[in-house]
């Protein structure tokens, strides 16, 4: 057999390999992708006790998940497991859930679709909040209309007291688990800045 006739079966060779291995991939995936889904689904249902069906929490004290960055629900499950983020109700929480319950709990809430709970701001206070994020320049790392990144959190449409919290968190420094970035934002604004970031960001849909 000559090199080029050789050569010429050998790369049809790979060919096929490759074709064989890519619908092999195709079946499992889904199949994986799906079992991922309903084992998040399962783990999930102590969950919502707390933060509503799907993560849609009507709850001051428990933020909405549904719609969160799945990297940023598990980087914060991480952090009260280990510590670095301390909650009376959510570190025993975390204490026993292992990397795989962890990572499927945050790709379930990130599939949900967000329902949001707006609080009756008045539009001056909303105003004021656009104000204020785009002179402190929120949107460097939460994005155009504070979607949120990776592990940067989705805060549009966040219950409007649970923001205020986390933001005097922040400042307070009683909330450290965020390698500064949001105690540096925070540590100017008044208490009037906050209300009127959480109304703004709040009627975010």
């Amino acid at each position: 057999m000559t090199g080029p006739m050789l050569r010429s079966r050998c790369h049809a060779t790979r060919r096929a390999w490759a074709a064989l291995l890519c619908g092999w991939f195709a079946a499992w995936l889904p199949l994986n992708a799906r079992a991922d889904a309903e084992a998040g689904k399962a783990k999930a249902q102590v969950c919502v006790a707390c933060h509503g069906p799907m993560g849609n929490s009507t709850t001051p004290d428990y933020p909405i998940l549904a719609g969160q960055t799945a990297r940023y629900i598990y980087l914060q499950l991480r952090d009260f497991k280990e510590g670095r983020r301390s909650d009376p109700r959510m570190s025993p929480m975390a204490a026993n859930l292992s990397r795989e319950d962890m990572q499927d709990l945050a790709d379930y809430f990130a599939a949900q679709k967000l329902v949001t709970v707006p609080f009756k701001s008045d539009s001056a206070s909303i105003e004021a909040g656009r104000k204020k994020s785009a002179e402190v320049l929120c949107t460097m790392c939460h994005l155009g209309g504070f979607a949120g990144q990776n592990e940067i959190p989705r805060v549009s449409g966040q219950l409007y007291p649970y923001i205020v919290k986390q933001l005097q968190d922040f400042r307070a420094h009683t909330r450290t688990n965020d390698a500064g970035n949001m105690a540096s934002v925070s540590r100017n604004l008044s208490d009037e800045d906050i209300r009127n970031l959480a109304a703004y960001v709040n009627n975010l849909q």
